[in-house]
C-alpha cells in the first residue's frame, strides 16, 4: 500500500469521526431547544459521511485496499452554545491541514491521480472553515441571544440545491 493510500485510508476514519462528532454537536443543540443549529449541524455530519464514501469509492476504483476504521469517542457535553462551534471550526482546520499533508505527499510519490483527487477536498474545505468562521463569528456577535444565531441560520441556509456535480462519487451513492 502507497503513503497515499495508507493516509487516504486514515482519512476515512477522520471523516467519519468528523461525521460522529457534528452528530453529538446536533444532538446537543437539539437538546438545548434550537433545531436550526441542531439541523445545521446534522447536516454537516451528512456531509462528512459522504465524504469518507467519497475516499472509501477513490480507493475501490484504485483497486486499492479500503480499512474503515473505528472512530475515537467524542464529546457530547459543552458549556454553552459557541463552545460546539468553536469545536467545529478546530476540526475544519485540521482537516484542511490533513489534506494539505496528504497532497504534498502523493506529489511526492508522483501519485497524480489521487493528487487531483484530492484537490476537490481542499476546495471544500475552504468553504467549509469560512462558514464556520462566519457562524462562529456570529455565534460570539449575539452573545446570549441565541435566537438571533437560530434566526441567522433560518435567514442564510437557503435551499440546498442538487450538490456539487464535481464532487467525487460516494461509494453507496451520497445521503
Amino acid at each position: 500500500m502507497s503513503r497515499v493510500h495508507e493516509l487516504l485510508n486514515a482519512q476515512i476514519g477522520h471523516e467519519f469521526a468528523a461525521s460522529q462528532q457534528y452528530v453529538a454537536i446536533a444532538v446537543w443543540y437539539d437538546q438545548q431547544a434550537l433545531p436550526q443549529l441542531a439541523g445545521h449541524f446534522y447536516a454537516q455530519a451528512v456531509e462528512e459521511r459522504n465524504h469518507a464514501m467519497m475516499l472509501v469509492q477513490y480507493l475501490m476504483d484504485r483497486d486499492a485496499e479500503v480499512i474503515i476504521p473505528g472512530v475515537p469517542a467524542v464529546r457530547n457535553a459543552f458549556s454553552g452554545v459557541v463552545e460546539p462551534i468553536e469545536l467545529a471550526l478546530a476540526q475544519e482546520r485540521t482537516v484542511t491541514e490533513q489534506f494539505e499533508t496528504m497532497i504534498g505527499v502523493a506529489r511526492e510519490e508522483r501519485d497524480f491521480l489521487g493528487e487531483q483527487f484530492m484537490h476537490w477536498f481542499l476546495k471544500e474545505q475552504v468553504e467549509e472553515v469560512a462558514s464556520m468562521s462566519t457562524l462562529l463569528q456570529v455565534a460570539t456577535r449575539v452573545g446570549e441571544n441565541v435566537m438571533l444565531l437560530e434566526d441567522y441560520l433560518a435567514r442564510e441556509a437557503g435551499p440546498h440545491e442538487g450538490g456539487d456535480p464535481t464532487a467525487p462519487a460516494a461509494a453507496g451513492g451520497a445521503l
